[in-house]
């Protein structure tokens, strides 16, 4: 008997609530995603405030990614959405992005705002096939070597209930 193997296919990645436990698992991807990482207190403050928090793992319980965002008034605001550097270009940043708008839509929010560095063009196109349109520049908003460096701020409508459409772009 001949038999062929052929690969399962690996179980999509688990979305949660990031915990206080999370902290040391997030660090290590934000110091291996970014030269200017959040610090250990940045993530801790955020979780005691109550902010918006999850964390994207595998099947064997390993982080890959995860996002921070605090509710407004009437927005919901990124913070940080980082996924391990090995693990990018392979859609967890588009599904952490989906399940953002989820949460707005939900609350009934009317839009999303972040911030992204401006030399950060794979992060900005992604935001824009997601409907997100520049609405401002935060001049030397960034750490960055020898200087600061400008953040561009990002906007994404959202539908009111009961409307479709919903994003900036035209």
């Amino acid at each position: 008997m001949n038999a062929v193997l052929t690969p399962r296919p690996e179980a999509p990645p688990l979305r949660r609530s990031m915990r206080l436990s999370d902290v040391n698992a997030v660090l290590a991807v934000e110091v291996r995603a970014y030269s200017y990482p959040w610090s250990r207190g940045n993530f801790i403050d955020s979780l005691a405030a109550g902010y918006l928090a999850e964390v994207l793992e595998d099947a064997q319980g390993q982080l890959l990614a995860y996002f921070l965002a605090v509710p407004g008034v009437d927005e919901l605001h990124l913070l940080n959405l980082s996924v391990a550097p090995e693990h990018q270009g392979q859609g967890l940043g588009r599904l952490l992005m989906e399940a953002l708008h989820q949460h707005a839509q939900a609350r009934g929010l009317a839009s999303l705002f972040l911030e992204v560095r401006a030399s950060n063009l794979r992060a900005q196109a992604l935001y824009r096939r997601l409907g997100y349109a520049q609405v401002g520049l935060r001049r030397a908003y960034y750490p960055a070597a020898p200087r600061r460096e400008d953040a561009i701020v990002m906007r994404r409508l959202l539908p009111a209930a009961g409307q479709t459409g919903g994003t900036d772009v035209d």
